[in-house]
């Protein structure tokens, strides 16, 4: 409808020297008559003269649609506010009772906050009322002109809220009274943006159809010959590539990739997610009656439902730990049972990844190493804002002869400084496979408060021994979540708005990049 008006009007008239006013007159949307003056320059409906270079419309010589722009002020949130209740000002003087005072804490009750610290400083300006702890009024006359409030009658000027509305109807307002309002922020500039229109060499009342492909079709018939095709504008902005987006948890799973390799650790590999239950619990010195291995808390394979193989002479030292102890301990004193340690799972821990590691490393000629992983894990728990039944653990290992709690805790200080975490705390923590274990806890500046961010320890001789490693070789190592952080580094507070099919796909495009550490 926008272009037939457009089209038919110039065909009786050279110009249309004001879009806003043709969009006005005819009732149409001036927007929608800006978006058929774009299209229609496109193939020259509308060209003449050059008058300008407008880039929102990407003319060039020969054009003949000019830029009008129109600057008006429109109110701000607060100016409709004070338009509409009163100025600052004057509500804080009709609170003010119209004989004696009223102390300041009781009128700033009355007064929303905003309103009472404004009011004070602009009533007082004026010399309305009387500042101290006690409130009254200066004056009881503002003006001649009577305003209603509630029951009574004041006289009183308000001569913001009569210029806030002169502007909202779009009256004119003198300059000082605008640089007044401007001052106060109760107002801003607004442009609005208009055409002036004239035809163009390929001007016609009606707009012709033309082909913008060539097709096959049109080939085999021949009828490309008689075709009117578009031209290309060489001048027309593309659409914007879509490039691809980074994981708020790939970009925090990379930075604290790059702290560990910094630190000289290597990587593990984690590409197992089906483990065994004797990778994953055996090895550990964790017992086969720990309600950790419970289906409750565990995810079980129905198929493969167990492990086609395990090292056997490892499995018999296994065995013979957890049943009747060894190397200093008692064991549990129970019958260890090979079917339970054959059930395959999805592994609960990146844990027992590094169990296969030392195995690995124990079996050559020792050499000290530092390991890491950031992989996926699951465990059958109750989702809600805090838990998944999948997440991911970041975990971090030293093996040497001779370590002891202190270079854990020294380590462990070198690692969360270098995520911007100076202050840290310990608390004793129990393991089944660590001994010592300490919960680690870290000062959260924004909560004002200890947070607990990981756990640590030393694994049991119970577990290393076994493996072959001799008696002075120790391990040091220590978990945490990839989400808690990254939940804090990008202020979510749900897990599910970060990880799972409830995602925000606007939050993957939007979200910023993210440092971690000290600047």
């Amino acid at each position: 409808m926008a272009e037939e008006a457009i089209l038919g009007y110039l065909e009786k008239n050279e110009q249309i020297s004001d879009s806003g006013k043709f969009a006005a007159e005819r009732g149409l949307d001036h927007n929608d008559i800006v978006n058929v003056v774009k299209s229609l320059h496109g193939f020259r409906y509308v060209d003449a003269q050059v008058l300008f270079l407008n880039e929102d419309l990407g003319l060039y010589i020969g054009v003949s649609v000019q830029d009008i722009k129109r600057e008006t002020w429109v109110l701000t949130d607060e100016g409709r506010k004070y338009a509409a209740e009163g100025s600052p000002e004057v509500q804080l003087f009709l609170a003010v009772p119209t004989e004696g005072s009223i102390p300041k804490d009781e009128l700033q009750k009355k007064l929303d906050p905003a309103v009472f610290k404004i009011g004070c400083s602009q009533a007082g300006k004026n010399r309305w009322v009387e500042m101290g702890k006690q409130i009254s009024r200066k004056c009881q006359l503002l003006n001649l002109e009577p305003v209603m409030v509630g029951d009574e009658v004041h006289h009183v000027e308000d001569k913001i809220k009569d210029l806030l509305l002169r502007v909202q109807d779009g009256h004119a307002v003198e300059k000082d009274d605008v640089n007044t309002l401007k001052a106060r922020k109760l107002i801003v500039p607004q442009t609005w943006k208009g055409y002036s229109v004239s035809k163009g060499p390929n001007y016609a009342p009606k707009r012709k159809k033309v082909a913008t492909d060539l097709t096959r079709e049109n080939i085999q018939r021949g009828d490309w010959k008689e075709l009117e095709f578009k031209e290309y504008n060489f001048n027309a902005k593309g659409q914007p590539a879509e490039g691809g987006h980074l994981h708020p948890l790939l970009k925090v799973r990379k930075q604290l990739k790059d702290i560990f390799l910094q630190m000289g650790f290597e990587e593990m590999p984690t590409n197992n997610f089906v483990e065994s239950s004797f990778w994953n619990f055996d090895v550990l010195f964790q017992p086969q009656q720990h309600p950790a291995r419970d289906s409750h808390d565990t995810f079980f394979m129905e198929e493969p439902s167990t492990t086609r193989e395990l090292p056997e002479a490892y499995v018999e030292l296994v065995k013979r730990v957890h049943e009747s102890g060894g190397y200093g301990s008692r064991g549990y004193e129970y019958d260890w049972k090979r079917e339970e340690a054959n059930k395959n799972l999805l592994r609960t821990h990146t844990t027992a990844v590094s169990s296969r590691m030392l195995k690995a490393l124990a079996e050559k000629p020792f050499a000290p190493k530092k390991y890491f992983s950031i992989d996926r894990v699951f465990r059958n728990e109750a989702v809600d804002r805090t838990h998944l039944a999948e997440f991911h653990q970041i975990e971090g290992l030293v093996c040497d002869r001779g370590l002891t709690l202190g270079d854990l805790i020294g380590v462990l200080h070198d690692f969360f400084s270098r995520l911007g975490m100076s202050k840290l705390r310990f608390k004793p923590a129990y393991n089944p496979y660590t001994e010592p274990s300490m919960e680690i806890f870290s000062y959260h500046e924004g909560l004002g408060k200890w947070v607990e961010i990981g756990n640590s320890g030393m694994f049991r001789p119970e577990m290393l021994l076994p493996m072959g490693f001799s008696e002075d070789v120790r391990v040091i190592a220590w978990g945490l979540s990839l989400e808690r952080p990254t939940m804090i580094l990008y202020g979510i507070d749900n897990i599910r708005d970060l990880f799972g099919h409830k995602v925000d796909l606007g939050l993957i495009k939007r979200n910023p990049i993210c440092r971690i550490g000290m600047d």
